[in-house]
């Protein structure tokens, strides 16, 4: 599909840079079309759940709200949550239809990434009316499709959802904040509110990371003008902006954004205003200025992961709470060298190790170990397999990126499996370990670590070993 989308553009380009892309297009279109629909539809069946949850506990807790008020004013309790409750119902019974009544206002929300999944699978279908396409791929592009204006439209219905939650947490905390005996009930509804809204946050973070295909896709197609020109025609950042009317090059976009000045030109224009226009002059300056605001929070809306000020919680909220069991795990390997001594060769230990984040400062976990020696010295290398290792670790922060770092281990030497070789050794080893750890960054998903640990029980291992032990490793 690749392929002949860049042959309708072969005689815009040069001849080099057409077989540069026709050889680049490989067997890329139908693993991405199938990896966006797998994407999308995981997201959705993400942001159901999560919805359901959210509406759930919100008729849980409205319904003890009434319960409460009930004994207070039960004529009260009926007008303030009866409606309420069967509209959370009736949201709910909502989640398992269709949402093509959302599509008419899904152009006023912006989903990025979404919008340049969307984007792409439209100009493919375009260019698949031009050029024809074998009815598989046609059938996965439709399918792909399909799939991405589903997520859409139950994007569009949790925010929909979002806003009511809102909304109905600012209207119950008006009409009960005079009884104090609700007040850690609307507590506890103000952390769901905020806690579903990150969780949406996080699940659009999660599907906006390009896998392999989709990256190698859109790299393919930033190459093409006439993608470029149909995002200019087509995104829905486009329509928010009102970009449509041009083709999208460099002289039309100049002319669609006249009137927009920089910082210089409305400092200078204000302060003309302000010197020449009267005693009038502050009170319009002040108008244009409410203008312009109330402009401004229109095209906020159409960005609702922007949170401000306003949508500050009133708690210490959890960093973690949102995040699933799998997102809290931690992987990570390190190595640390030991010497060479009269019993044992010199070794390196090479362990892995998986921890869980049980905050945003501390990790617990397990790991193991892999004992190679490595000869006696330099005249002397020589690879041998020397034993083995289990590990338990913990980490928590103490200032910066310095962790105090701890754990216990048993390590197994297989030089002495054989009772023979040494009357007073042990098979199994043990190890309390106490130190601190200092962590940096690689990118942004790689960390690197040392870690610098004193072994208690050193002393009472036959033989005696180190009991100072030095690690370097990463974690992701």
């Amino acid at each position: 599909m690749f392929t002949r989308i860049l042959l309708l553009i072969a005689l815009s380009l040069p001849a080099a840079a057409q077989d540069s892309l026709l050889n680049k297009a490989g067997a890329v279109p139908e693993k991405y079309l199938s990896q966006v629909k797998q994407k999308s539809r995981k997201l959705e069946s993400q942001v159901d759940k999560r919805t359901e949850k959210a509406l759930e506990l919100m008729i849980r807790q409205e319904k003890r709200l009434q319960q409460k008020m009930m004994k207070i004013d039960s004529v009260a309790a009926r007008n303030i949550f009866t409606r309420s409750i069967d509209s959370l119902g009736s949201l709910k019974a909502s989640l398992k239809g269709k949402t093509d009544k959302y599509q008419k206002v899904l152009n006023g929300q912006y989903f990025g990434y979404l919008d340049t999944l969307s984007s792409s699978l439209g100009f493919l279908k375009d260019s698949d009316k031009l050029l024809g396409q074998a009815k598989g791929v046609q059938d996965k592009l439709k399918g792909s499709m399909d799939q991405v204006k589903a997520l859409q439209g139950k994007l569009q219905q949790a925010e929909n959802i979002k806003q009511y939650i809102r909304e109905r947490r600012e209207q119950l905390k008006s009409q009960l904040s005079q009884y104090t005996s609700m007040t850690k009930d609307l507590q506890k509804i103000n952390k769901e509110a905020y806690y579903y809204a990150q969780q949406l946050k996080g699940y659009k973070e999660v599907f906006s990371d390009r896998k392999k295909a989709e990256a190698k896709a859109m790299e393919l197609l930033q190459k093409v003008p006439a993608y470029k020109d149909f995002l200019a025609r087509n995104s829905q950042l486009a329509s928010l902006f009102n970009l449509s009317a041009g083709s999208g090059s460099a002289a039309n976009l100049e002319q669609q954004l006249e009137g927009l000045q920089t910082r210089s030109q409305v400092e200078q224009l204000i302060q003309q205003r302000i010197g020449g226009g009267g005693p009038n002059a502050r009170q319009a300056l002040s108008q244009q200025m409410d203008a312009a605001r109330s402009q401004f929070d229109e095209l906020k809306k159409n960005f609702p992961d922007l949170d401000n000020a306003a949508e500050m919680p009133d708690f210490k909220p959890k960093e973690l709470k949102t995040k699933s069991f799998m997102q809290r795990l931690e992987f990570g390997t390190n190595v640390q060298f030991q010497r060479s001594n009269q019993y044992f060769p010199t070794t390196g230990d090479f362990a892995g190790q998986v921890g869980y984040k049980f905050s945003k400062n501390g990790i617990l976990g397990l790991g193991a170990s892999y004992k190679l020696g490595m000869g006696t010295g330099f005249n002397n290398i020589r690879f041998s397999h020397q034993g083995m290792g289990l590990r338990s670790f913990g980490d928590y922060k103490l200032k910066g990126t310095f962790f105090v770092n701890g754990g216990f281990e048993f390590n197994y030497n297989s030089a002495f499996s054989s009772t023979t070789q040494l009357m007073n050794a042990t098979v199994w080893t043990r190890s309390a370990l106490l130190g601190i750890s200092k962590k940096y960054k690689i990118n942004n998903k790689l960390k690197g670590n040392m870690v610098l640990l004193y072994d208690f029980l050193a002393n009472t291992q036959t033989p005696k070993t180190d009991p100072v032990k030095f690690r370097l490793g990463y974690s992701f």
